[in-house]
């Protein structure tokens, strides 16, 4: 009678409250939550709870160096299941990872340590026992990452994901400070959900993506550019893949490595640029993302020699260039059109005036506007601050990472394309 209790008053913990809150693609799923030693544990509870709001079943599996940095109740307060912090003749690793009884396992954090023990064969913690036991069911295991950078670069490491890499899935940790810093949970959910089907909203939508800079001679061997670095325009590209998109980039000459999976077409001038958008829209596409940095005003007498470097002063004229974002909806009239007003050291207030100008002028569905000539942005361009603005609303992301920028933007024309 006692254990019944237990079970119900589990069953009933106000945790579970939150269960499906957001959605209900993970409903039904169990999924077991591996938190091996690393500081950033903490984020695991995060990570649980999103998991939790769209539908899953969650449970945690904690090592004794975790238990050190996060007390075991905060994991029970957050999953409203008890925490596996040791074996004992209840067989939890077998109740857990043996065939058929979890759908997923996460390990998140993942150390360079569990990763050698899975890798090895070692089980000498409620983590390790339940990888391994995972691993000989074929369970699907999910493992992130997070170390410093030289202990992800050592031999031994990179052996231990060579060998595992095709056996089991990685997500990979992003490179800063020095670090191999785990996932972010927002990040790991979105791969969980598309793991098990999730029907993205993007899915099979054909969008065109212009990115980068360009460049416009003024001689052979000499430009006028910008410093766009493509960037967000990549970061966007790789969202839209995620989503099951079909991408189309257009990219100039930027720094940035395109994700794979686009159609890419390479320019480099204003001309190309604008040629190449227009050939590509006969073939007609839902969504048209225009974030590349084009030349405003181009060169307009390039000299077609080197101009000798002899001369004290040279004078070049320059042509304005047209708006290339101004002829989308004369190309294709019910394509859902985003554009971006980049100015510098203005008010907000005559941002968004300019961004509503420009909305009108293209006829536009959406101005992602910011100001790149602020001290932050140029101390850290690794970071923004944008404005989204529609015929409705204006949304401020305030300041964040490019990446959470990124999915921002996709989230928004997502919200705008299902109304």
């Amino acid at each position: 009678m006692a254990a019944k209790k237990k079970i119900i008053k589990e069953k009933n913990h106000p945790s579970l409250d939150i269960v499906s809150s957001y959605g209900v693609e993970l409903s039904g799923k169990k999924i077991v939550l591996c938190v091996a030693g690393s500081v950033a544990a903490y984020k695991a509870i995060e990570l649980a709870r999103l998991l939790m709001r769209h539908g899953a079943d969650v449970r945690c599996v904690t090592s004794d160096a975790v238990t050190k940095l996060v007390q075991p109740d905060y994991f029970k307060w957050a999953t409203g299941n008890a925490v596996i912090t040791k074996l004992t003749g209840e067989l939890e690793h077998i109740k857990l990872a043996d065939y058929n009884q979890s759908d997923l396992i996460i390990v998140y954090p993942a150390t360079a340590n569990t990763l050698g023990k899975l890798a090895n064969g070692i089980d000498d913690t409620p983590v390790s026992t339940v990888l391994t036991v995972g691993f000989g069911s074929k369970i699907p295991i999910l493992m992130c990452l997070a170390m410093h950078a030289s202990m992800y670069e050592n031999a031994a490491v990179k052996k231990n994901v060579e060998f595992l890499k095709n056996k089991i899935e990685f997500l990979s940790p992003q490179q800063t400070e020095g670090k191999a810093k785990a996932t972010e949970p927002e990040d790991v959910l979105d791969y969980v959900l598309k793991k098990f089907g999730f029907s993205s909203i993007l899915k099979n939508k054909k969008v065109l993506i212009t990115a980068g800079p360009t460049i416009e001679y003024i001689d052979p061997v000499r430009i006028i550019t910008n410093q766009s670095s493509g960037k967000t325009g990549m970061l966007l590209a790789s969202e839209l893949i995620s989503s099951g998109a079909k991408v189309t980039l257009v990219y100039g000459p930027g720094s940035e490595k395109p994700p794979k999976g686009v159609k890419l077409i390479k320019i480099s001038t204003s001309n190309e640029i604008f040629n190449v958008v227009k050939k590509e829209m006969q073939n007609k596409f839902d969504i048209v993302i225009m974030t590349a940095a084009i030349s405003d005003y181009i060169p307009e007498n390039p000299s077609k020699n080197k101009i000798k470097s002899s001369k004290n002063k040279i004078k070049i004229s320059l042509k304005k260039t047209p708006k290339i974002i101004n002829f989308i909806k004369k190309y294709q009239k019910n394509v859902f059109l985003v554009g971006f007003k980049a100015e510098a050291n203005i008010p907000k207030n005559e941002l968004i005036s300019l961004a509503k100008k420009k909305m009108i002028e293209s006829n536009a569905d959406m101005i992602i506007a910011n100001d790149i000539g602020s001290k932050r942005y140029k101390k850290n361009p690794e970071s923004n601050e944008i404005l989204i603005i529609d015929s409705n609303r204006v949304i401020s992301s305030g300041w964040m990472k490019k990446e959470k920028i990124a999915k921002l933007i996709i989230k928004e024309i997502e919200n705008k394309i299902k109304t």
